[in-house]
């Protein structure tokens, strides 16, 4: 599915040009009034739970292998910013996974994916992030903005009758929030069925339970779930979890919602067109593998929306790096991978030449440490890394940041004004670095304010810890992405 086009990419910069960069969310404010029966109707879920760790990606993958066995084209989003999970749930259904999230991809940005991913499919499935009600914004914000019934997956492996009354608080918490029932998350047998059942709200609809299997179970490490190509047997995973969907009533389709087009005039047909082709004759290299995998599928769909040629390989495998204009490298795993990266020597020497020759390099948080000058990594081992950026990065048994964020980024030709340097994205990472380097800006989170990290502008290199969702700001991202560019 492509849901990437001219009016999407334009909408979803919509919200980053209001006068509230900063300031925290304020949920509605800008919801459009909608005539009923003027949409497209497709069945919908917001898949969410009280709390992280009860089954959310689970259940969603499973909900759409199920689906899509059956022949369905099956749709998913994540909520909020994560890069792992969208993996999965892109192994399940078949089909590319983009964020939703009101403040990062902005209100209209929202609206649009769903709008186009309702005229093409016969399921949507969203992946909440965190509890329900948890962040800002937060699932059961994009729920009631939506009209998206939610399913509560509640892990009910050491519960009981309480399970009514975390139903009952996930219903009713919110007056307006729409929703449609819970199923059960490891639970394995019918008598512990009829204890959950006690006291269960009638106007709530219990879907059945999903059994503790460790065979489904998907494996963890620091930064979240373990990346789905690197799961040998994640196919087989997904089918056997898919064959629990069928035990209970989810096997039906949903409710139907009704999803709207973006009415926006924000840009006109002139500028989508200077968007489409900015980037023309543009060759961008993208280091993709099992260290850098972290990039949202929004950020490659712009790039190619504007005309990039984009161009893949591999730190790990590749013995050169591709000819190109732009060096863009994501964050991932290199901690997982610092000897094999490093033993990679060709490819290291290639990308010491091409930043000599000064052509812009853009680095995002495990990318950056990557071109830091040492590593050292859980065990305390240190390695001598590629030495392009001055500093050293250690890794720590603790997140050591995390959260949604924004910055005024400075340097990348003439602005029409000070919010077409707003930047959105986030960060999350379990390293602290120490860079050399005056930094050129710093990020500052939402909707907290707290100061967050640094930028680092070195030698034609763009740096940070800072994951950048480019259609937060399409005009600023081009001018980053300008193969003529030079600091």
């Amino acid at each position: 599915m492509t849901l990437a086009n001219k009016k999407t990419l334009s909408t979803q910069s919509s919200n980053i040009k209001n006068k509230d960069k900063a300031v925290p969310h304020k949920a509605f404010e800008h919801k459009p009034e909608q005539q009923v029966g003027s949409g497209v109707m497709c069945s919908a879920l917001i898949i969410a739970a009280p709390h992280s760790g009860s089954g959310k990606t689970t259940v969603t993958a499973a909900l759409a292998r199920y689906h899509r066995n059956q022949g369905r084209k099956v749709t998913v989003f994540k909520v909020g910013p994560d890069f792992i999970d969208p993996m999965i749930l892109r192994q399940a259904s078949g089909e590319l996974v983009y964020q939703l999230d009101l403040w990062l991809v902005g209100e209209q940005g929202c609206q649009e994916l769903l709008y186009r991913a309702a005229q093409e499919s016969d399921l949507i499935l969203i992946e909440g992030v965190m509890g329900l009600f948890d962040g800002n914004p937060s699932s059961a914000d994009l729920a009631e903005y939506f009209n998206i019934p939610v399913l509560g997956v509640i892990d009910a492996k050491a519960m009981a009758q309480t399970f009514a009354a975390v139903t009952f608080g996930l219903a009713k918490f919110r007056k307006n929030l729409p929703f449609s029932g819970v199923i059960a998350n490891r639970v394995n047998s019918e008598r512990h069925i009829e204890l959950l059942s006690e006291g269960f709200p009638e106007e709530f609809r219990f879907y059945g339970r999903l059994p503790k299997d460790e065979t489904i179970t998907l494996p963890a490490r620091h930064l979240g779930l373990v990346l789905a190509q690197e799961l040998s047997d994640i196919d087989a995973q997904l089918d056997r979890a898919a064959g629990h969907i069928a035990n209970t009533e989810l096997t039906e389709l949903p409710e139907k919602v009704e999803f709207f087009a973006s009415n926006t005039d924000s840009n006109t047909d002139s500028e989508e067109i200077v968007t489409e082709q900015a980037l023309l004759g543009t060759r961008i290299v993208i280091v993709r593998d099992s260290a850098f995998s972290f990039i949202y599928a929004a950020n490659i769909a712009f790039l190619q929306q504007a005309g990039a040629e984009l161009v893949y390989c591999s730190a790990l495998t590749d013995a050169h790096l591709p000819e190109g204009d732009i060096l863009y490298i994501p964050g991932g795993y290199p901690e997982l991978y610092i000897e094999q990266l490093m033993a990679n020597v060709t490819f290291l020497d290639d990308v010491k030449g091409f930043a000599a020759s000064n052509k812009p390099i853009i680095a995002e948080c495990g990318g950056m440490m990557y071109l830091l000058e040492q590593l050292t990594d859980m065990s305390g081992q240190e390695f001598s890394m590629l030495g392009l950026l001055p500093g050293k990065a250690i890794m720590q048994k603790k997140v050591a940041a995390i959260g949604s964020q924004w910055v005024n980024l400075t340097g990348f030709g003439k602005a029409a004004n000070n919010t077409d340097n707003i930047m959105r994205g986030h960060s999350f990472h379990y390293s602290a670095a120490e860079i050399d380097l005056q930094p050129s800006g710093q990020t500052t989170h939402h909707p907290s304010e707290r100061a967050g990290e640094f930028v680092y502008q070195h030698n034609n290199i763009l740096a940070s810890y800072m994951h950048w969702y480019l259609p937060s700001n399409p005009s600023l991202t081009l001018r980053i992405f300008d193969k003529t560019r030079c600091f």
